[in-house]
């Protein structure tokens, strides 16, 4: 069947609007003696990382947490939070391209809205890195108190942007994200990168 354009998108923000360099976490983890990787490893153990994206912990409480995992392996607990504060000081880049394909879609008559699982740091975030007008809706997973991809997320998710599955277009860098939107009935595209930009705007009649 086939389906009908959309008149609203959804886009990931980390990995597909925000870009981050792994450089800035290794560098840390190099200048503090700590092991490489060791600070996404701790801060992305799912358990951990699953509290605070529903909103059971703040981003300040996480970084405790991960500063407290770390003590034992930076020998020393001011070691550890003088690499968990360099790491944390980067807040990431944007993606050029992508809030080009953005503001053509909002050019467009297309509803913009941020989909993220995030922590209650995400507002801060957006001011800092000059989106927060660039976008109709932010769904915030911690604030919902669900993440991507429960199939209870997308519903919200489609009521913020104020559209029905149907006519939904999500964007996201993780497959099993990609995969729970379309169980929930929106259009969902796989992000790979800049080269996917022209079927976005295709799919989006930009």
């Amino acid at each position: 069947m086939r389906r009908e354009r959309p008149t609203a998108l959804l886009v990931d923000l980390d990995g597909v609007l925000r870009r981050w360099d792994p450089e800035v976490a290794a560098g840390a983890e190099r200048r503090h003696g700590l092991p490489s990787g060791a600070l996404v490893e701790t801060a992305f153990d799912w358990p951990l990382l699953r509290a605070a994206v529903t909103g059971q912990l703040s981003h300040a409480e996480w970084m405790t947490a991960v500063v407290d995992r770390l003590t034992e392996r930076a020998g020393g607990r001011d070691t550890a939070q003088a690499a968990v504060d360099e790491w944390q000081a980067y807040r990431g880049e944007v993606d050029p391209d992508v809030l080009e394909l953005v503001r053509a879609a909002r050019t467009a008559g297309v509803r913009v809205g941020l989909a993220t699982n995030a922590t209650d740091l995400l507002d801060a975030d957006l001011k800092l890195l000059g989106l927060t007008e660039e976008v109709d809706a932010v769904v915030n997973s911690s604030k919902l108190g669900v993440h991507k991809p429960a199939k209870e997320y997308f519903p919200q998710a489609c009521l913020a942007i104020g559209a029905p599955p149907a006519r939904v277009l999500f964007v996201d860098d993780d497959d099993r994200s990609v995969r729970g939107a379309r169980a929930a009935g929106l259009s969902a595209y796989r992000w790979n990168g800049p080269d996917d930009l022209r079927y976005l705007r295709a799919a989006l009649a930009l």
